[in-house]
């Protein structure tokens, strides 16, 4: 066991034990844990699941609650203190769960298309003038069989990435300049350090929430080009 899976283990349990809580046994009024469950699961129906994939899309907000949420704590857990380490920092947690949306997007637009006609509907879309197809289909096949799945595990890892490195560097010009070589000159830095630490540690939990929303959002939009490819 590493550290980043025993976090990924941790944030599954925080999960299901949050929807647990709040949904176990609901009342007519919510209250407590179940009056923010119940904006978590409004917010991710009507700003990403009916948006992205209309009249289906309450089968599909389990699926997209937990990620979203999944994401959310995982991306979160960078600014826990001991934890400290957003595991989406980690290409390999990115990938995997990428790999899982677009195989279900393969999944249902095999089922809900056909084979052949999956690969028409995204390759020779109707209303185009023919001779741009020759330019138009292999540029989506790249898109949709290569570039998608890995700008979709890119984006997160990313931003998760970068801004680790950056509260990291503050945290370190702070500690170093006012615990480990405290001068006259250095605490000016070191106060800097410090006060940028806490300014990037709130930028750091918005893009942490937001990256959590785009990939929910783009699993949402994938989904709902597989089961409606005529929108």
């Amino acid at each position: 066991m590493t550290k980043p899976t025993l976090i990924a283990a941790l944030s599954v349990i925080i999960v299901v034990g949050f929807f647990w809580a709040a949904f176990n046994k609901p009342k007519l009024v919510p209250r407590g844990v179940q009056n923010i469950g119940e904006l978590g699961y409004l917010f991710v129906r009507d700003q990403v699941a009916r948006p992205m994939i209309g009249k289906d899309s309450d089968r599909w907000m389990p699926f997209l609650l937990s990620t979203f949420f999944f994401i959310l704590v995982i991306n979160w857990m960078g600014v826990v203190p001991v934890m400290q380490l957003p595991i989406a920092s980690h290409i390999a947690f990115p990938i995997v769960l990428a790999i899982v949306v677009y195989l279900m997007m393969w999944f249902l637009s095999i089922k809900s298309q056909g084979f052949v006609g999956w690969f028409k509907n995204m390759l020779f879309p109707p209303g185009l003038p023919k001779p741009l197809y020759a330019l138009y289909a292999p540029i989506e096949l790249l898109s949709v069989i290569i570039l998608r799945p890995f700008t979709h595990s890119v984006r997160l890892f990313a931003n998760m990435f970068a801004g680790h490195l950056l509260l990291a560097f503050f945290a370190t010009v702070a500690w170093w300049f006012l615990f480990e070589k405290l001068t006259p000159l250095g605490a000016g830095l070191g106060v800097l350090g410090f006060v940028m630490t806490i300014v990037m540690t709130a930028f750091e939990m918005f893009v942490q929430a937001l990256q959590a929303f785009i990939f929910a959002m783009l699993a949402a939009s994938y989904i709902g080009g597989a089961l409606h490819p005529d929108h």
